[in-house]
């Protein structure tokens, strides 16, 4: 019987086995550093697109922000000088200030998506838009009122003139409608008719109608009044009015048809009024016949005449008492 020895474990080999394990840890950590190298990468990344995109968001907001402040101070400038706006202007600024509110509204929101920040730039552009047809409209305004103010105040020189002229001509006009007045007087004065060779005749009537003069009072049936009207060469030819009053012996008016006015300005009554056919530069005479309305009295009658508010005339009748003489 042979006998064959066993083989003996190979020492080497186990040495190999450790090697591996050293290997596959070694390489383990390779990969777990390469991980955390990886993740700290792709973080920082996230980090910096974070950054990236909060720094992009902020600009957007700031530079929104810019946007609206800038037209917020169109419209704050705008409403400073045009505080007295009126109508359909004032409409429009209403609405203007409607619109600027929402867009702060949504300024100053805290997160802002990407559409609303779309928005916002709209509603700012649309409002710069009517921003600039509102104030294009203001200053056509202003430039008619320019024109208008500028026509008022031509128009108010013209007035201030045309009333300085008309004031000169009044005073004109006063002046010679004063001046006119006074000749107008002098010429009514110098055409005053002048009454000379008054007479007056006490008459009686008797029934045949033949007629008788008398001196006394319970005999007479009227006065018999007549004088001569001189040349005048400033009245006109034409119907004169003489009106006549006589006072009997009481020394009051006997009688009265009515009264007329002196150039005093006061009113006078008269017993009687005689119509003149006058012609201008001649002599003219005149009678008429005068009687109370009761019988005569004894006295003195004051008979006077007047023309043109003057008395042109005067003269006294004497009536002596009744007798057997």
């Amino acid at each position: 019987m042979s006998f064959t020895p066993s083989a003996t474990p190979r020492v080497p080999q186990k040495k190999d086995d450790n090697k591996n394990v050293i290997y596959i840890l070694v390489a383990l950590l390779l990969l777990a550093f390469g991980y955390i190298v990886y993740d700290k990468t792709q973080t920082k990344n996230v980090i910096e697109q974070k950054d990236q995109a909060i720094s992009v968001a902020t600009n957007a907001k700031d530079s929104l922000s810019a946007e609206f402040t800038k037209v917020s101070k169109r419209m704050d400038s705008l409403n400073a000088t045009n505080v007295s706006l009126q109508g359909n202007l004032a409409s429009k600024n209403t609405e203007l200030l409607k619109q600027k509110a929402n867009i702060d509204e949504l300024a100053h929101k805290k997160n802002l998506s990407a559409e609303e920040l779309k928005k916002a730039r709209l509603m700012i552009a649309s409002l710069n838009e009517k921003l600039d047809g509102f104030i294009a409209e203001i200053n056509k305004l202003k430039a008619e009122n320019k024109v208008l103010d500028s026509s008022n105040k031509q128009l108010t020189t013209d007035k201030n003139q045309l009333t300085t002229e008309k004031k000169l001509l009044t005073d004109t006009l006063t002046a010679t409608t004063n001046q006119n007045k006074v000749l107008a007087d002098k010429v009514d004065v110098a055409s005053t008719l002048k009454a000379s060779n008054i007479n007056v005749t006490a008459l009686k009537v008797k029934s045949d109608g033949s007629e008788s003069i008398v001196t006394k009072a319970k005999n007479a049936s009227l006065l018999r009044i007549s004088c001569t009207i001189d040349e005048n060469r400033v009245t006109p030819s034409g119907n004169k009015t003489l009106f006549v009053c006589v006072y009997g012996p009481d020394g009051k008016p006997s009688g009265s048809e009515g009264t007329f006015g002196l150039r005093d300005g006061s009113d006078k009554s008269f017993t009687n009024k005689v119509d003149v056919a006058y012609e201008q530069g001649k002599v003219s005479k005149v009678s008429f016949n005068w009687k109370p309305g009761t019988k005569f009295v004894a006295g003195s009658y004051k008979i006077e005449i007047y023309n043109n508010g003057f008395k042109i005339g005067e003269a006294i009748k004497d009536l002596r008492k009744g007798g057997l003489f």
